[in-house]
């Protein structure tokens, strides 16, 4: 199994002008074209927790939106969706709660497309160090404790800037921890906040971030990606 997974902050659809263009996040995700797209800040944070992307637009494009929403007219959970090709088996999702001084969540989804099953959980981890620790062992946690064992992808913005340090001490030595490259932010990137982690089960065949004239625009965060290949062991 080949496939491609990416991470987007979104930033609720507000881009580098300030405006909010649901339909620009939508070009960017068919830049990137990948199978699988965690995306972060989704959801708008007050009242209902509408989606920022409007349904009908989604339904315009290769992917539906994973069933973690906990709100009617939300796509994700504290702002963490999941979007997957329309041919892929959603075989289970649900909606994570994360250790938090703010509002923090993730989504986690396990799925099939005909040449295995794996699991992915899409995250937006705290500014705070400590709480990101957490958080981190709260989601390794989850996995560890997953029905069937599968080969799993942790990704997400872990608002960790060093590579190695801090936060991500909590993986043990089975992981591997992308950081594909400075994602933010998006006008002038330096920083490497948005991570893919990947279980041993996991060959990495490549790895960036997307750098267009429009995702430079259409959020304060650049997309990450990675292809990757499903080890036949």
């Amino acid at each position: 199994m080949q496939l491609t997974v990416a991470s987007y902050n979104i930033h609720k659809a507000v881009g580098t002008d300030r405006r909010r263009d649901p339909g620009r996040i939508i070009s960017v995700l068919r830049e990137l074209d990948a199978d699988v797209i965690a995306l972060q800040e989704a959801d708008l944070r007050f009242g209902q927790r509408a989606s920022v992307l409007p349904r009908a637009a989604l339904d315009d494009t290769p992917w539906k939106a994973v069933p973690v929403a906990k709100r009617a007219r939300s796509i994700g959970w504290h702002g963490n969706a999941i979007l997957v090709r329309r041919d892929m088996q959603v075989l289970a999702s649900e909606p994570l709660d994360l250790p938090m001084l703010e509002p923090r969540g993730a989504a986690s989804v396990d799925l099939a497309n005909g040449d295995g099953a794996f699991r992915v959980v899409g995250a937006h981890l705290d500014l705070s160090g400590l709480r990101r620790s957490d958080q981190i062992r709260s989601i390794l946690g989850h996995l560890n404790g997953a029905h069937p064992p599968m080969p799993e992808i942790l990704l997400g913005d872990f608002n960790q800037w060093t590579a190695r340090s801090g936060a991500m001490r909590v993986f043990d030595g089975r992981w591997l921890v992308l950081s594909p490259g400075p994602s933010f932010p998006a006008s002038r990137p330096i920083a490497r906040l948005d991570r893919i982690a990947l279980s041993p089960q996991w060959k990495v065949v490549s790895h960036g971030v997307h750098h267009s004239s429009l995702s430079a625009q259409a959020s304060d965060h650049l997309p990450v990606w990675a292809t990757v290949q499903m080890s036949k062991k």
